[in-house]
């Protein structure tokens, strides 16, 4: 399916659920001005819900590839991530080349990705899960900046702490080390989290 397309399919699934889920939700959305207007942009931050992907998205009036679980991509609910541009990750699977490929096409496109590092929802009592290097790693290939972004708070109705709080532009330089990206980027997600808890 083509950008365009992907597009009016995003945009419309956002103008029915956003509205709907602010209603429900309540969610406080900070700093939000920080993720650029267009231009290659990588959001990256904590994932401790399902809903988290649709947080970041109605977050932005950007068009938002997120990385999904491929399981989500099979059966009747496939033709729908497929058609918002989302992209399939294989979470049992050591790396992922085709995911990666495909965050990174859409980064050279001028597009913006939202990556959870931790690779997968944490049901821990630790703040956030260790993390996979894809978001430095496709940072240092395309030159992308990283907006980090923080989720506290729980998804109950009419919620009165759910929180979403973006940060400051994280650079990861061309000639930075990848396993030291990573950790000053664990360090500055974890940051967050910890200021925004109520």
């Amino acid at each position: 399916m083509g950008m365009m397309s992907e597009n009016i399919a995003y945009q419309s699934c956002r103008a029915v659920l956003a509205p709907l889920f602010r209603l429900v939700y309540h969610p406080v959305i900070i700093g939000a001005e920080k993720i650029p207007a267009e231009g290659p942009v990588i959001l990256a931050g904590n994932h401790k819900h399902a809903f988290d992907p649709l947080l970041v998205d109605i977050s932005t009036k950007r068009t938002v590839h997120a990385l999904a679980k491929s399981e989500l991509f099979q059966g009747a609910g496939g033709f729908f991530f497929s058609a918002i541009g989302a992209i399939p990750v294989d979470l049992e699977a050591a790396k992922n080349p085709d995911a990666y490929a495909s965050a990174k096409e859409a980064l050279l496109k001028g597009g913006a990705v939202n990556i959870s590092p931790e690779a997968a929802r944490n049901y821990t009592e630790d703040i956030l899960l260790p993390f996979k290097s894809g978001a430095v790693r496709l940072a240092r290939e395309t030159g992308t900046v990283i907006i980090p972004y923080s989720i506290t708070g729980e998804y109950r109705f009419r919620s009165k702490d759910l929180k979403i709080v973006f940060g400051d532009p994280f650079i990861v330089e061309a000639g930075e080390d990848i396993k030291e990206a990573n950790e000053r980027l664990f360090h500055t997600i974890e940051k967050l989290i910890l200021e925004n808890r109520q």
